[in-house]
């Protein structure tokens, strides 16, 4: 008789034994799913091991019910990966196998690409792409960094170096950061690597990523394009993972296990012999100071292909305007359509206003659920949030004080698309923000693929719109309230602003030289403004890594943020203080000099969705003491179980 070892989607670590039933005994082998019996629950297991030896301990085994799979859907590498991540995130490794592994019961076809994008070869490198990839190509190194501008044709150099990999016979993850990003990667890539081509997303069904899956594992799959989860791609040979955009937050799960895609790439380039190779025009504080370091091998690409030239940016200082598009702005728009070329208007707010007040009392109307202030939609006459998506009819009478003197503050994409309507009635103007984006299939690549057609002379949108988007005929964009994002009590809001203001204003100028970009704020002399007005990326980040020296946060430290929340304020409370006195009481016992506790606080969003929320902030300059001091601090206590406990190690965010 046989006995399986197996692993379950639980939220312990945890390993079951079953018995193989003898008619099984062929198909129940590693890597392969296996539906079992666990009380009373049907649930998927995956199998990590089959012997003869019966598991001690004086228990009535169950038998296995069926073998899913006809063949092995994980490998030893991906085992020893959500092995891993246990320990560096905290998560069960059943529940990171569950997590890396498609649902999909039967393989359907995979339809790679949706739209055309510009992809096809270049046939003349420029100098820079031609030393990138002569670096790429007689360096030992295993981790590199491109750092190269906006426009620089970074694509192009991770694309031939990839097509090197393959003709050795080893494979290639190619990561970007948006779904959108991915689904620009056309036919152009498909046929340039034979039709040996997956990718992967959360927009394609179980079994579509079922039969990805299995082609990348047979290694009739050279290549890989994917987002964030395409990471745990399980690679016969894998040769060669790229991650475009490394700066960009998305690589950064926000649920359990609340993994970074790109220490996940770091690790599995290690254990696989595999080369590494980050870029982006605005590097990540922590991958700077690793280049600065020389822990990377640092390559520059300062030149635009083409005729393409860094834009010429005007900083307009709107503290005092009563207009949401100034002078300074308008003028622009009217010479730049004169001129039969496209214009973006950025604003990282959607919505109509996103405050609405009222003016007896100053009461801003909030969310019952969050605590933050509703958005005001005018379109749908409703006040929405949009933290948690509760939304009501808007509010005529103010709670507090029964005033009717109720009335929107600032502005949001919607306001903006009303007063742009106005002032430039002739022209073809378009929305882009999740509420457009969900209000049907395919409108958002209806809509970038019409302003890349000249069907639509100015877009407006949100974040979506700033990153890793090639539109020829742009020439003008504007950003209108440049600094929310300051505003937002982060250590990282600075970097972020920067990340995001350089990344939009990469947009102009891609392939001429007329590129102009007006940026609206209210802080002019900002170091994040002032650095994109300069293009002086060196002084922004030495005074930002100055910063961060000073204060001790990263990359100069590792944070780890526990997080408590539940439905009762007090039990919240109760619970996140009963483990910051465990953790003192640790801490003085030896060993953890090292660790610095910040005491139990309400989250900056204290309360979202109905749920109460603190959190315990720990830093250290060691992540592997860090790991294990809060390994040894959760095994010291129980959390209640009307209290649900988020861990996260390196969060972006502290909200």
């Amino acid at each position: 008789m046989k006995y399986a070892r197996v692993l379950l989607d639980l939220p312990y670590e945890a390993e079951y034994s079953y018995i193989v039933p003898s008619e099984l005994e062929d198909k129940a082998v590693f890597g392969v799913r296996a539906a079992v019996s666990f009380g009373r629950r049907k649930m998927t297991g995956y199998i990590i091991e089959v012997g003869e030896d019966k598991p001690e301990g004086d228990y009535e085994l169950k038998a296995i019910d069926r073998v899913i799979d006809k063949e092995p859907v994980f490998t030893h590498s991906l085992l020893d990966l959500a092995s891993w991540m246990r320990k560096m995130y905290f998560s069960p490794t059943g529940l990171n196998l569950s997590m890396m592994i498609p649902s999909g019961r039967r393989e359907s076809e995979v339809s790679p690409f949706f739209e055309p994008a510009s992809f096809r070869p270049i046939e003349d490198l420029s100098s820079c792409q031609r030393h990138a990839l002569d670096v790429l190509r007689s360096s030992e190194d295993k981790v590199f960094y491109l750092f190269g501008v906006t426009g620089s044709g970074k694509s192009e150099v991770y694309l031939r170096r990839a097509e090197d990999v393959i003709t050795s016979g080893r494979q290639v993850l190619y990561m970007v950061p948006e779904i959108t990003l991915s689904e620009q990667l056309s036919d152009e890539v498909y046929s340039r690597f034979s039709g040996r081509v997956a990718i992967l997303h959360s927009s394609l069904t179980p079994s579509q990523r079922l039969a990805a899956w299995r082609g990348i594992m047979s290694g009739d799959i050279d290549i890989v394009i994917g987002a964030r989860s395409s990471v745990f791609a399980p690679f016969k040979s894998l040769g060669l993972i790229i991650i475009d955009e490394e700066h960009e937050t998305s690589y950064k799960s926000g649920n359990a296990p609340r993994y970074h895609a790109r220490q996940i790439a770091e690790y599995r380039a290690r254990k696989e012999d595999a080369v590494l190779i980050m870029g982006s025009a605005t590097p990540s504080l922590e991958a700077w100071n690793m280049m600065a370091e020389k822990r990377i091998h640092r390559i520059d690409m300062p030149e635009r292909i083409g005729e393409g030239k860094y834009p010429k940016v005007m900083v307009v200082n709107s503290l005092r305007e009563k207009r949401n598009i100034t002078k300074e702005l308008e003028n622009a728009i009217r010479r730049t359509l004169s001129e039969n070329k496209g214009v973006i208007l950025f604003l990282n707010r959607r919505g109509y206003t996103y405050n609405y007040v009222c003016g007896e009392c100053g009461h801003i109307i909030t969310c019952p659920n969050c605590s933050v202030s509703m958005t005001y939609h005018k379109k749908e006459g409703r006040l929405v949030c949009h933290t948690c998506g509760y939304s009501e009819p808007l509010v005529r009478v103010c709670p507090e004080c029964h005033s009717r003197d109720l009335s929107p503050h600032g502005f949001g994409t919607e306001n903006i698309e009303e007063e742009a309507k106005v002032l430039f009635p002739y022209a073809r103007i378009a929305r882009l923000d999740t509420d457009v984006a969900e209000s049907g299939r395919g409108k958002t690549q209806e809509i970038l693929q019409g302003f890349r057609d000249g069907r639509i002379d100015i877009l407006l949108g949100t974040q979506m719109i700033a990153k890793g988007l090639n539109f020829p005929k742009v020439s003008l964009i504007g950003v209108l309230n440049a600094d929310s994002s300051l505003a937002i009590p982060d250590f990282r809001a600075s970097e972020r602003t920067f990340d995001l203001l350089h990344q939009v204003a990469g947009r102009a100028g891609r392939y001429r030289d007329d590129g102009f970009v007006i940026i609206q704020t209210t802080q002019p002399f900002s170091s994040a403004i002032t650095a994109v007005e300069n293009n002086d990326l060196d002084s922004f980040y030495r005074k930002e890594l100055e910063e961060r020296k000073a204060t001790g946060f990263p990359p100069f430290s590792r944070l780890l943020n526990l997080t408590f929340r539940g439905k009762s304020e007090e039990k919240v409370e109760k619970t996140a203080s009963e483990v910051g006195i465990l953790a003192e009481k640790l801490e003085e016992k030896g060993g953890y000099d090292d660790i610095e506790i910040f005491s139990p606080s309400p989250c900056l969003v204290e309360r979202k969705a109905q749920y109460y929320r603190y959190h315990i902030l720990l830093r250290s300059v060691s992540a592997a003491l860090l790991l294990k001091f809060t390994h040894e601090l959760l095994d010291m206590y129980k959390v209640p179980s009307s209290i649900y406990m988020e861990i996260d190690m390196d969060p972006i965010s502290l909200m």
